[in-house]
């Protein structure tokens, strides 16, 4: 497919943001992931140490022709708190930071102008702290954090922490969900 880009974001636990853009028509597919730290071939396990550098991701592959960088980021900016140090709800640690991993300086330019935005419209009440920082390397997660939201959505943080954040999302951007 010649019209497919890639986003790499990090909002919190990869569980909700894969969960959330699986939602949306246009995505051609999302994976759970590492980026950002130094460790080759980093683990689960190794990450929720906070000591390889790396933060959960997600790998989002998008229809052009549905969707634009800019709408991709604009719906991560309103998924989770940008605002929030090194944190998303009771996920603590600078795996769980807010970041958007740029391929190119389009997307470098497209995630400062949506920052400046959000900033100028003032749609946090504190400022926004996601850091933008060129992408080097995506490692995937280990296979059971794959589709996790549609596997577990019956256990408690699946109930607790994702769906609520599914529900706000497709309240806002409901013209992008599949029916």
């Amino acid at each position: 497919m010649s019209n497919v880009d890639s986003a790499i974001i990090g909002g919190g636990c990869f569980w909700c943001v894969e969960g959330i853009y699986r939602q949306f028509k246009g995505i051609v597919d999302v994976q759970p992931g590492y980026a950002g730290g130094d460790k080759e071939n980093p683990t689960y396990a190794e990450v929720c140490t906070g000591s390889t550098g790396h933060a959960e991701v997600a790998k989002i592959d998008y229809d052009t022709s549905v969707f634009s960088y800019k709408e991709i980021l604009e719906i991560f900016f309103s998924a989770h708190d940008p605002t929030t140090q090194n944190r998303q709800g009771d996920d603590i640690g600078t795996q769980y930071r807010s970041v958007v991993f740029y391929m190119s300086e389009e997307q470098k330019r497209a995630a400062f102008k949506v920052i400046i935005s959000l900033t100028e419209e003032k749609v946090f009440w504190d400022s926004i702290i996601t850091e933008v920082s060129k992408h080097k390397k995506f490692w995937p997660a280990e296979d059971y954090h794959k589709n996790y939201y549609d596997s577990h959505s019956d256990e408690p943080y699946c109930n607790m922490v994702i769906s609520p954040k599914i529900a706000k999302i497709r309240k806002k951007f409901s013209h992008f969900f599949v029916e």
